[in-house]
């Protein structure tokens, strides 16, 4: 009896995890399609669950001037897409791998809600949870840092 509580409190917390938030921002992810001419590309795949994002950015003064992305991912990577669109723009290399950084402390079960304008990560609080989702969640960030990594690297 005391497994088949657990396993539907599981379930339940799951549930919650895909939050109504969660499921608006998979809805309208920003910059969802890509650059006709970009400064870098970068493509992650999460060997995990099979998502991929594709990232394109465009440098301007050290700064992302354009962004899109492809994301063919669960709605808890779409979600942080998202974000990831709605707050990169004007963003530096040293932003975005603060958001990346504070974003991995977040799942790992920090709390902190990540710096802005970033802060739109912490729909990701509940998630620290299900180490199975994190890889998804990191992929748009990630791909976006090296995306900037490597323009910057030419």
């Amino acid at each position: 009896m005391v497994k088949a509580h657990k396993l539907m409190s599981g379930e339940t917390d799951l549930i919650k995890l895909y939050s109504g938030r969660i499921l608006a921002l998979a809805a309208d992810i920003p910059y969802a399609e890509r650059l006709d001419s970009a400064d870098a590309s970068v493509k992650k795949r999460s060997p995990l669950c099979g998502s991929t994002v594709t990232v394109d950015v465009s440098i301007v003064d050290g700064c992302v001037s354009a962004f899109g992305q492809d994301v063919k991912a669960c709605a808890l990577g779409q979600a942080a897409a998202s974000v990831v669109g709605g707050a990169i723009i004007g963003c530096t290399y040293e932003q975005a791998v603060r958001a990346r950084d504070q974003l991995r402390d977040l799942l790992k079960g920090s709390g902190v809600i990540p710096d802005a304008p970033f802060e739109g990560f912490e729909v990701f609080l509940p998630a620290s949870a299900y180490k199975n989702r994190h890889a998804s969640i990191l992929l748009s960030i990630e791909a976006t840092c090296e995306a900037i990594a490597q323009f910057q690297a030419e």
